[in-house]
């Protein structure tokens, strides 16, 4: 095993996950959902606990791993969280709610985010999360842009796709598609962005104010 691959081994199991958290990871594998790793979800929770987000929308609910990190961080927010599948968000809702996270807090959406996301508010959102099909990353991140509040922040997890998009040979659709987002974003004067590698890559994106 590399350095690197030592180093962020270490990373995730340096993480703490509360119970309410470690159970949804272990109902989420079982169901075969990838969920996002313990590193990405404390890497969310501090994003947004540092944005103080009131509001937070998320594409991808799963079986609610990612939003328990980010609402038992950000203890004030709403989440809105959006998924094709009903049954895992029954499942993310009884996470929900065995975390003591009330229903008030949490709106379920059962659709497509392609037809769900450009009927929510223009810059509503402290927090935008996409978990979602790497193809449509160009797409759900544009939607993120204008959902986000300025100075808030969109979110894209597995930004280095299995480690694809860092090498050039890979040509596969998801990988030309971050490729093609993070070029345009570090090319852009309306944002800042950074890429951290933990888990399978944050790609990280402020939406600058005047």
């Amino acid at each position: 095993m590399s350095d690197h691959d030592l180093n962020w081994k270490y990373v995730d199991e340096s993480v703490v996950e509360t119970e309410s958290i470690v159970k949804a990871r272990q109902q989420s594998l079982e169901l075969g959902i990838e969920p996002v790793s313990p590193a990405m979800g404390a890497q969310l929770a501090v994003l947004a606990a540092a944005t103080r987000a009131e509001s937070i929308i998320e594409v991808g609910t799963g079986v609610g791993v990612s939003g328990l990190w980010m609402l038992q961080a950000a203890r004030r927010a709403l989440l809105t969280s959006i998924d094709t599948e009903t049954e895992y968000q029954q499942h993310a809702r009884q996470n929900f709610a065995d975390a003591g996270i009330t229903a008030a807090r949490v709106r379920l959406i059962a659709g497509r985010a392609s037809e769900v996301l450009p009927r929510m508010n223009e810059s509503s959102y402290d927090v935008v999360f996409i978990d979602a099909d790497g193809p449509a990353v160009i797409e759900y991140a544009e939607h993120g842009l204008r959902l986000a509040k300025p100075g808030g922040i969109v979110v894209v997890a597995r930004a280095l796709w299995r480690g694809r998009v860092a090498d050039p040979v890979r040509r596969d659709e998801a990988a030309s598609a971050f490729r093609t987002l993070i070029g345009e974003l570090a090319a852009s004067t309306a944002v800042a962005t950074a890429i951290s590698p933990a888990g399978d890559g944050l790609l990280q994106i402020v939406k600058l104010g005047a």
